[in-house]
């Protein structure tokens, strides 16, 4: 950072010491006190600015990466943002292979960012030489003078968060955190926070939260990878059909698995009371906050944080689209959607 602490270098001194904010609204009658860590407040608008910046500058630092390279990755998006948007100040390219099932929003966002983007079908196995896992590996093997981030299988991905999200929330509760309630996809954010937290508290319960289609919350509990819990879901950034080896699945005291329909009109609940725009899975692990306070998970004196992971605008096209949700028939009498006709003055 500039010696003159009102101006920075660049973008990417902004990344991390984003804000824990008490939630009020969502969580009036709840048990405990309850505070949302906003990661929509990186520059690139999601947590992931934080494993892209580290993993980056650590290969800068092992002479892997020069000048000029190219940096390759598999992304539901957000990370993709992220690396493109390092790549853009470090000066690298950026090829990104992205997940059919990622919005149209954050595709044209990666695109915007400069990254040349391969869309792949998210319904395939993740051995499927078509799956994004697969099309990244083979570009990489293709291309001289690239490096793959591989984030599900990069122990790096946890060590970012747990050298700056976990000591974040530590600090900004005083030390006082009883629960951490984070999404579940590659694992990097839960494991490394978790590993920090536990580190300083072995008492705090580490909640993670899953999607229905997906095989964490069943591998945490029986160690079988099951087959038979895989099916496709809406949720983008949540869950996975494979095993990231980055999660470490000791340190999660339980999983709370959430809906696609819940999570959709969660977020949208969360913007509307709490004035605060957030992404599908800040939803969904709003979502799992309701269910465990329903099942009697917390008590009064409890200091609760969940980790919302990203911003509303990557959904626009999604759940924050009417005719999206009429479309995935997540409108019904309890849930109607809200359009309204409005009449111009002439």
């Amino acid at each position: 950072m500039n010696q003159n602490k009102k101006v920075f270098n660049n973008v990417l001194d902004l990344i991390g010491n984003t804000p824990l904010i008490k939630l009020n609204r969502m969580t009036s009658g709840f048990d405990g006190d309850f505070y949302a860590k906003v990661e929509a407040f990186n520059p690139g608008h999601s947590s992931k600015d934080r494993i892209a910046l580290h993993i980056i500058e650590e290969a800068e630092r092992q002479g892997i990466l020069t000048p000029g390279d190219t940096i390759i990755e598999t992304t539901s998006g957000n990370t993709g943002f992220s690396i493109a948007m390092v790549s853009i100040i470090k000066g690298y390219e950026c090829i990104l292979a992205v997940s059919s099932k990622s919005s149209a929003d954050k595709i044209d966002m990666l695109k915007s960012m400069g990254a040349k983007v391969y869309v792949c079908p998210a319904h395939v196995s993740a051995d499927d030489p078509r799956s994004y896992y697969q099309v990244a590996k083979r570009l990489h093997e293709e291309m001289k003078g690239s490096i793959y981030i591989n984030q599900y299988f990069n122990q790096l991905n946890v060590d970012a968060h747990y050298n700056s999200s976990g000591p974040e929330i530590w600090n900004q509760t005083s030390g006082k955190i009883t629960h951490l309630v984070a999404c579940s996809g590659t694992g990097g954010t839960i494991s490394g926070v978790g590993k920090f937290l536990k580190e300083k508290n072995k008492d705090i319960k580490i909640i993670g939260v899953d999607a229905f289609g997906s095989v964490l919350k069943k591998y945490h509990e029986t160690k079988e990878f099951d087959e038979s819990e895989i099916y496709p879901y809406r949720i983008e950034g949540l869950g996975k059909n494979l095993i990231p080896t980055v999660t470490d699945f000791d340190l999660i005291d339980k999983f709370v698995k959430v809906t696609d329909e819940d999570s959709a009109h969660t977020a949208r609940e969360i913007s509307r009371t709490e004035g605060l725009f957030v992404g599908y899975t800040s939803g969904a692990a709003m979502q799992a906050l309701k269910q465990l306070q329903a099942e009697g998970e917390f008590k009064q004196g409890d200091q609760v944080v969940v980790i919302f992971p990203d911003h509303g605008s990557r959904y626009m096209s999604k759940i924050y689209s009417d005719k999206w949700m009429e479309e995935q028939g997540f409108f019904d009498s309890k849930h109607t959607a809200t359009v309204e006709t409005i009449q111009y003055i002439k």
